[in-house]
């Protein structure tokens, strides 16, 4: 394991999203400023290699609070990033951003569905693109009762359509309750966080042609999980897995001998502790699981991963107590 910093530019960073552009070349980005859901959280972004990451530089800031950056390839040199705009999580907007040069430079910044309240396209996990090429983003809403949906989009990103949406039937929640008390939990997040209650953040796969599956984080102590027979169209009602999950971030791939990778907060206390930080496998299209290694273990904030794969290599990045972004290379 590395940190790709030295020393990171602002009081915390968090929530970051992770492309291999080239031979052990990288591009990494996520949100940083004083605190989360403050007006100068901005998105900051580093290229570099599995030594070293450049200098963080803020690619998107405004007089509003940023999260949640999310890098998805178009073709070989194209690349679009994704992020969430607005200091209300319930209201927030995607934005995003595209690269024609392989992520070397971005363009100017575009709402991804104009006049959205809530949230379009990805919400923090990768995007998927099918066998029949559409794209799936994975998204979510936090207006009360959290319900995850995917964007479809059929031309390549240029325009999306919402799926129907997924949550936990006979889920009971009263407006303005919290699901925890602030001071109850160690984890520094936006105080607007603690209100709602479902699932949101979904991790995509296929596991055959139009049979699509999301993992999702929850209120619940367990990840839940969804499925899909036509493309990402309609979709089960969630449903518990086998999996703890501390209502924190989760992200997986899938690999090219049908193995499934997760990264994962093995806690299943509701806002319970981000430590440590694991990864597992599954070999039966995520019914059970089998974990390999922690990767951060001890005090401290271990959290919201991203990964990828690439050949014979697993790569994986992730808050590191808020000061600095972990990052791993690991054989599969």
């Amino acid at each position: 394991m590395k940190l790709i910093m030295e020393r990171c530019p602002t009081d915390m960073c968090h929530a970051s999203t992770l492309l291999k552009t080239g031979p052990d070349r990288f591009l990494v980005a996520w949100f940083g400023g004083t605190k989360e859901g403050n007006g100068d959280v901005a998105i900051w972004i580093t290229r570099g290699n599995e030594e070293y990451f450049d200098a963080p530089q803020i690619l998107a800031q405004s007089d509003e609070a940023h999260w949640n950056p999310v890098l998805f390839r178009i073709n070989e040199s194209k690349i679009i990033l994704f992020y969430k705009v607005g200091n209300e999580i319930s209201k927030w907007r995607t934005m995003y951003r595209i690269s024609e040069d392989n992520g070397e430079t971005f363009g100017e910044e575009k709402e991804l569905v104009q006049e959205d309240q809530g949230g379009r396209g990805p919400v923090r996990n990768k995007p998927v693109r099918l066998e029949n090429g559409r794209i799936l983003a994975p998204g979510s809403t936090e207006q009360g009762i959290w319900k995850a949906f995917v964007d479809r989009s059929d031309d390549d990103g240029v325009s999306w359509n919402k799926s129907e949406e997924v949550e936990i039937r006979q889920l009971e929640y009263k407006a303005g309750e919290r699901t925890v008390e602030k001071d109850d939990s160690a984890i520094p997040v936006s105080e607007q966080s603690f209100y709602g209650r479902g699932v949101i953040q979904p991790t995509l796969w296929e596991s055959a042609p139009g049979q699509v599956h999301m993992l999702l984080r929850s209120t619940e102590g367990k990840i839940y999980r969804s499925d899909s027979g036509d493309n990402g169209d309609t979709w089960t009602d969630a449903y518990a897995t086998e999996l703890p999950n501390n209502n924190s971030g989760i992200d997986m791939v899938p690999s090219e001998d049908g193995k499934l990778f997760l990264v994962y907060n093995p806690v299943g206390i509701n806002w319970g502790e981000r430590t440590p930080i694991s990864l597992a496998v599954s070999g039966d299209n995520g019914q059970t699981w089998k974990k390999i290694r922690d990767l951060s273990t001890g005090e401290g904030e271990f959290a919201y991963p991203a990964i990828i794969q690439d050949e014979d290599f697993l790569y994986i990045t992730y808050t590191y107590k808020r000061k600095n972004i972990a990052f791993w290379k690991i054989k599969k």
